[in-house]
């Protein structure tokens, strides 16, 4: 059969016409087939659908009141625990505080696990795009055999080119990747609340450690206040002992209680210094470099006389342990949907465009090139739906929800010993408190009369009208009440900070402010295109429950 060349050229010309007409459009002319329109509004109609639950905030038994509350000296009424350390009045605290927040490395690595959480949220969303997008080009030159019966003697040389792009699509029929950026969404306000958690612990334990230093120094400062008493009452003795008035009994008691409590001196030393080393670490300081903080000796914090506490249900709001084991469970209970999608048909768009040419040609000359690459004959292209549905699985599918779902139980229980562990807490704070201050109360007046009872047996003794054994006695009792007394005016003030900690106070200073160090950001800033996950988010919700499916959208905004 003969065919009319310009018939042909027509023809030819036809075809370019409605391709490149379509490939304007994006895939060419198939795509204005009715059935892909129709495809397409489907895959619009359907993406309402999800499968797997949305999230559902565990309902905790809480307790209408605390058992302490009829103490006059706890408030139920609301209270501002944003910087509760400010109650002691303490210059040189506040300035700790604040030093650990700019400095501690604990805290900066939490802050370095939002900036990955930001990261990994914004693969999630990426997800919900054409998940492959690939431009492609080859060039090639092949040298085939003359000896096979394939090629002929002037057929075994020629250059291969290409230049191409293909995309795929796989279409969110039941949820699969806005259930992904459901769980990586609670996931970055877990890492959240997880960075509030530990600067809640960190305030609290730079505050303990504080304290505890106070202490040391007030024993330190008693002992030594001991030792000069019980010098003086050495003296005494050795006096009376070469008058002839007593035996020498009475100087190697004398003695043996000085030399002991010198003994107690170097312990409470070591226990400072150690305190003063743990500081510096919570700063992230030398200790050298603590010390000019700390300055001189200062007398233990004094505790207000009341404490505000609120209500057990102000702590699912305020306290950051429990906000992250709630959003850990929203996580969980999104990927439950996940792994059920895996379940259902998967649908894809496929669609790959190419400029595909072949130049015969001699090795050794220059009579080939790509020019024909762009001609209308080299366009080679393809589009259509892929349907993917894995059957036959053995159960591993349906065995992998049931795992997903144990887990989402376990982060519920979880989530109710969270609630109940914060109830304990500031329970036993406010008891601790509370006991800590009637224990300091009776020794305080106990150390009162033994510093009277010292006085006057060292006057009888000195009148020869009692033993030495007397003055042995209530200078030991008087050194061991104050010794306690220095710890239970410290026990006072760690209660009341365990208790302000157990109230979940003291994150809210991060507010406004960045996670990461300024310094650090731009080390991360000169070895990577962080964009502007860098600049601090408002994280306004945080107080909020997690987003569940259906209130994420459909698209989200990628970041490029």
């Amino acid at each position: 059969m003969v065919t009319n060349p310009s018939n042909k050229k027509r023809q030819h010309q036809k075809r370019l016409t409605q391709f490149r007409i379509g490939s304007v459009r994006g895939f060419g002319p198939s795509l204005f087939n009715p059935s892909m329109i129709y495809l397409f509004l489907l895959s619009f109609l359907v993406t309402g659908c999800m499968v797997g639950p949305d999230f559902v905030k565990p309902d905790p038994s809480l307790e209408e009141v605390w058992t302490q509350q009829e103490d006059p000296r706890i408030k139920t009424e609301g209270g501002d625990y944003r910087e509760w350390w400010t109650v002691f009045n303490d210059s040189v605290l506040n300035t700790l505080v604040e030093k650990a927040f700019q400095q501690n490395l604990n805290l900066e690595m939490a802050g370095l696990r939002i900036l990955e959480a930001r990261a990994q949220l914004g693969i999630a969303v990426g997800s919900q795009y054409p998940q492959t997008q690939e431009a492609r080009a080859i060039a090639t030159m092949n040298q085939f055999s003359s000896n096979s019966p394939l090629f002929g003697p002037l057929d075994n040389f020629n250059y291969n080119y290409g230049l191409g792009f293909d995309a795929a699509w796989e279409l969110d029929f039941w949820g699969r990747f806005r259930r992904g950026v459901e769980s990586a969404n609670a996931s970055l306000y877990s890492a959240l609340a997880n960075y509030d958690d530990l600067l809640v612990s960190l305030i609290a334990e730079v505050a303990r450690t504080y304290t505890q230093i106070r202490t040391f120094e007030q024993r330190i400062a008693f002992a030594r206040q001991n030792i000069r008493l019980q010098e003086e009452s050495q003296r005494i003795a050795t006096a009376r002992y070469e008058g002839g008035a007593t035996s020498e009994l009475d100087v190697t008691q004398a003695t043996a209680l000085l030399k002991q409590t010198e003994a107690t001196v170097p312990s409470f030393e070591a226990g400072l210094r150690q305190a003063k080393n743990a500081l510096a670490i919570l700063l992230g300081i030398p200790p050298i470099e603590a010390q000019a903080i700390l300055g001189p000796t200062k007398p233990i914090p004094t505790a207000p006389l009341e404490i505000t506490v609120g209500i057990p249900a102000d702590l699912l709001k305020r306290r950051p342990d429990i906000r992250r084991a709630e959003f850990q469970a929203a996580a969980q209970s999104a990927r439950i949907g996940i792994a059920k999608s895996d379940l259902f048909p998967r649908l894809s768009l496929l669609g790959s465009f190419f400029f595909v040419a072949s130049d015969k040609g001699n090795m050794f000359s220059n009579n080939a090139d790509f020019v024909d690459l762009f001609s209308s004959n080299s366009i080679l292209y393809s589009i259509g739906p892929q349907l993917q549905w894995p059957i036959l699985n053995y159960g591993r599918i349906k065995n992998d929800v049931r795992a997903q779902d144990a887990r989402f139980q376990q982060f519920v229980v979880e989530y109710r010993n969270t609630v109940l562990r914060a109830l304990q807490e500031v329970e036993d704070g406010m008891v601790g408190f509370l006991k800590a201050k009637e224990e300091r109360a009776f020794l305080s007046e106990s150390v009162k009369q033994y510093e009277r009872s010292v006085e006057l047996s060292l006057i009888r003794y000195t009148e020869g009208l009692d033993t030495y054994q007397r003055v042995i006695d209530s200078q030991r009792l008087l050194n061991q009440q104050q010794d306690q007394l220095a710890s239970a005016t410290g026990a006072v003030i760690t209660n009341l900070i365990a208790t302000y900690k157990a109230l979940g106070g003291g994150w809210e200073l991060r507010q406004g402010r960045d996670v990461v160090p300024p310094e650090t950001q731009e080390q991360m800033r000169q070895r990577t295109d962080w964009g502007d996950l860098l600049v601090p988010k408002d994280f306004s919700n945080e107080l909020e429950k997690p987003l569940t499916g259906h209130k994420i959208k459909i698209f989200n905004k990628p970041d490029f």
